[in-house]
């Protein structure tokens, strides 16, 4: 018997054709490579049974003085902080009318439906936003306690009354009343959950909406995306290229208020594209911020705070507060903090922002023009190296901008819906080497896949899978990455072995398939009798763990498959050493082979060696 030895290159190639990546990995999904070998990736988890509203774009964890972590969460409808698997909210008020005038401000519509009309003069609110109603009285048989709470606006009937289901159902549905003392509380209006396009001139891209349009059309035509960073125990977080909010932590898990808003808070930015905090020197930045004194957003200005206070801002010779200019760009696209510096890019540059101390107190170096990023949460900093997705490849700065090569790069940039890119974010888990990049399919309007680089194996693996943002154990507060998913539950990932969105959990359908091989160039045909497979299932919790391989023969590159024989490898003994099938009889015969390693069952974690085969040379009948 004549054992032929498969070792393959970590990661997957898609560039070229399969027959010409002989060697190594043409196809896969949930897997990851570790010292060469390919695996199974982890499970996940729900973190609780509660859910939150609209599609999460941002997160950030951090520990209070007092112990407490928690976990920031911003969609187009609230922002969040979850504590144990609850998720308080602490969105900021808009406006609150307190009381509403007349002593009839709420009208029941017809007997036995809840939804009753609410009259405020110029209330500024809009259908999908939040009121928390206060102080009424019953009306017409719809309670107190369902009048009294926060509802969702469902209609806007015009500036003056809107619409909310309270649950209840009135009596005769023709009554008005709940008592003068009724107060309304508004949350911030919502935000979109996707990109619309204009019919204009670059509607929604580089001239902000379509041709003419006031430039404040950015925020109607794209959706709404949150930056956040911690101050101390403090948040400081804003809506891209709108306002700027703070949350104290001696207040719990009250509200967010604008930052503009804090007793003593002098010329504090009202509009930011992102802000950011200089750990080291303590200052809190602005990127993209209005001009001092003026509501005029300059989008490559950049502002800062003095040093170790969120509402000083108005520079003064006995401050650090001040401003600078990026000379390159039209617009400040994102910014990132590495322990030495702040990476910023514009629409097509990119700078470094250092501190360097009295009189300037920040300075600015340009590193590169003609470098563009893909979206504004496409770069992230793992281990003070700073990776990214750009327009049409991934780059990495270590001091030096450097191209990544990318054997999955057409395969991955020819099937993005590039109109939902500002969906698009990078996550990493650092304990793995891994920087992931979240993308829409071309066919999706929300993410639903990735693409994976282990900086550590220089491999490149992919998969299918909806999350919206990502949060690593980097900073050491939490154990498991999370994500929230598009069904409004958050979740812990590389947590079990199952898919634990469904109830019960279902299996990771996890596989790997090589490119194709051959003997001899594939100038005679090879007869496989015989796998030996290299397998281990350590880590996984059913009793008798299997995988199927599968090898498929063709006789030629473009041709079709002749054979796909397959069978299961099971683990027979588990302690004290892991045992498990021999060898797989599997007879195929062709000039080129392939084979597939794959799960589809509950429980099973595996690792892939380096199988053999009984091959030989064959004729070609």
């Amino acid at each position: 018997m004549a054992l032929t030895k498969l070792q393959f290159k970590p990661g997957i190639n898609r560039e070229g054709t399969n027959y010409s990546n002989e060697g190594g990995w043409f196809d896969g999904k949930f897997i990851r490579f570790t010292n060469g070998f390919v695996e199974k990736i982890g499970g996940w988890k729900k973190v609780s049974g509660n859910t939150f509203e609209g599609s999460i774009r941002s997160m950030r964890d951090f520990t209070t003085l007092d112990s407490e972590n928690y976990l920031f969460l911003g969609s187009e409808k609230k922002i969040y902080l979850e504590n144990g698997g609850f998720f308080n909210d602490i969105t900021p008020i808009r406006k609150t009318t307190s009381p509403l005038s007349g002593s009839t401000p709420i009208a029941t519509g017809s007997a036995g439906s809840g939804i009753v009309t609410v009259t405020d003069a110029s209330h500024g609110a809009l259908v999908g936003d939040f009121v928390t109603l206060s102080g009424a009285t019953t009306v017409d048989g719809v309670t107190a306690a369902q009048l009294n709470k926060e509802h969702e606006i469902t209609v806007i009937v015009d500036s003056n009354s809107y619409k909310v289901d309270t649950g209840g159902s009135a009596s005769s549905g023709t009554t008005a009343g709940g008592g003068s003392s009724v107060v309304a509380a508004y949350q911030i209006n919502i935000g979109l959950n996707t990109t619309v396009l204009g019919a204009g001139w670059g509607a929604g891209g580089y001239s902000r909406g379509t041709w003419n349009s006031a430039s404040g059309s950015l925020a109607a035509t794209n959706l709404r995306l949150w930056y956040v960073d911690t101050f101390g125990e403090d948040v400081i977080t804003n809506i891209a290229n709108g306002s700027i909010y703070f949350w104290d932590a001696t207040s719990g898990t009250a509200r967010a208020v604008e930052l503009n808003t804090l007793t003593g808070s002098n010329e504090a930015p009202t509009i930011a594209k992102i802000v950011l905090v200089s750990e080291v020197d303590r200052h809190i930045l602005a990127f993209g911020a209005n001009i001092i004194n003026t509501t005029d957003q300059d989008p490559l200005l950049i502002r800062w705070s003095d040093q170790e206070s969120a509402i000083e801002w108005e520079p003064k010779a006995t401050n650090t507060a001040g401003d600078l200019r990026l000379s390159q760009g039209s617009e400040i696209v994102t910014a990132v903090t590495t322990t030495r510096q702040i990476l910023v890019w514009t629409d097509k540059s990119l700078h470094s922002v250092q501190f360097v101390g009295a009189p300037f107190t920040f300075g600015s170096t340009l590193i590169a023009n003609n470098t563009r990023i893909m979206a504004p949460n496409t770069a992230i900093s793992v281990n003070d190296l700073v990776f990214w997705m750009g327009k049409e490849n991934f780059y990495m700065y270590d001091g030096r901008i450097q191209t990544i090569p990318c054997p999955v790069r057409e395969y991955v940039f020819s099937d993005m819906n590039f109109a939902q890119s500002l969906k698009f974010y990078a996550g990493s888990i650092a304990s793995q080497s891994e920087v992931w990049f979240w993308y829409c399919s071309e066919d999706s309007n929300e993410i639903d896949k990735y693409v994976v680089f282990n900086f550590a194996e220089n491999a490149w693996y992919y998969g299918d899978l909806a999350r919206t943002a990502w949060n690593d154990t980097g900073s050491g507060f939490r154990s498991n990455p999370q994500a929230p998913a598009t069904d409004n539950f958050l979740y812990d990932h590389e947590e079990g072995l199952d898919d634990g969105s469904t109830t019960p959990a279902s299996a990771i359908n996890a596989y790997i398939e090589s490119a194709d091989f051959d003997i001899e160039d594939g100038t005679r045909f090879m007869l496989i009798k015989k796998v030996i497979p290299d397998l281990t299932f350590n880590g996984s919790t059913t009793g008798s763990p299997s995988a199927t391989f599968t090898m498929t023969s063709r006789s030629f590159p473009g041709g079709g498959t002749i054979e796909s024989p397959s069978d299961s490898v099971t683990r027979t003994v588990s302690a004290p050493i892991e045992k498990y099938t021999n060898q797989l009889f599997l007879r195929a015969r062709g000039r080129q082979m392939a084979i597939k390693v794959e799960n589809t069952t509950t429980g099973v974690q595996w690792r892939l060696g380096s199988p053999r085969l009984d091959a030989r040379q064959d004729g070609g009948r």
